[in-house]
C-alpha cells in the first residue's frame, strides 16, 4: 500500500466525517420532523440549575414564560414553587460598592456581647 493510497483513505474518512457533522448542526438549527425539534420550537428549557449538596440539585425549570423550581434528590423530585413568572433577561450581576466591599473585608472588634455601646 501507498502512501499516496493512506493519505486518500484519510481524506475520505476526514470528508465522510465532515459531512455527518454538517448534517447534525443542520438539524439542530433546522429541526427534523420526529427527530430534533428546532431550537425556536421548543418550550422547555433549565433556565437555572445549582448544586446544593452532593447529590442534591436545585433546578429552575421554564416553560412557556412561567418557572418551576424543583428539588432533584436520590428518592425523586419535588416540585419546590410553582407558577414563576419567567424574567425576560438574567438581572446584572450587581457592581461591587462601598458597602459589599466592606463586608468581603474581615472586620476585627474588641467589643463582646456584654459590652454596653
Amino acid at each position: 500500500m501507498d502512501l499516496i493510497d493512506i493519505a486518500r483513505y484519510f481524506g475520505a474518512l476526514m470528508l465522510v466525517l465532515a459531512l455527518l457533522g454538517l448534517a447534525a448542526l443542520a438539524a439542530r438549527r433546522f429541526g427534523m420532523p420526529g427527530i430534533v425539534k428546532g431550537a425556536s420550537t421548543r418550550r422547555l428549557s433549565i433556565a437555572e440549575s445549582l448544586l446544593v449538596g452532593p447529590r442534591t440539585k436545585l433546578l429552575l425549570v421554564r416553560r412557556d414564560g412561567t418557572e418551576h423550581l424543583i428539588l432533584m434528590t436520590p428518592q425523586g423530585a419535588t416540585l419546590v414553587e410553582a407558577g414563576i413568572a419567567a424574567q425576560s433577561a438574567p438581572p446584572p450581576s450587581p457592581e461591587p460598592t462601598q458597602t459589599t466591599q466592606n463586608l468581603q473585608t474581615p472586620m476585627h472588634s474588641t467589643a463582646t456581647i456584654g459590652d454596653a455601646a
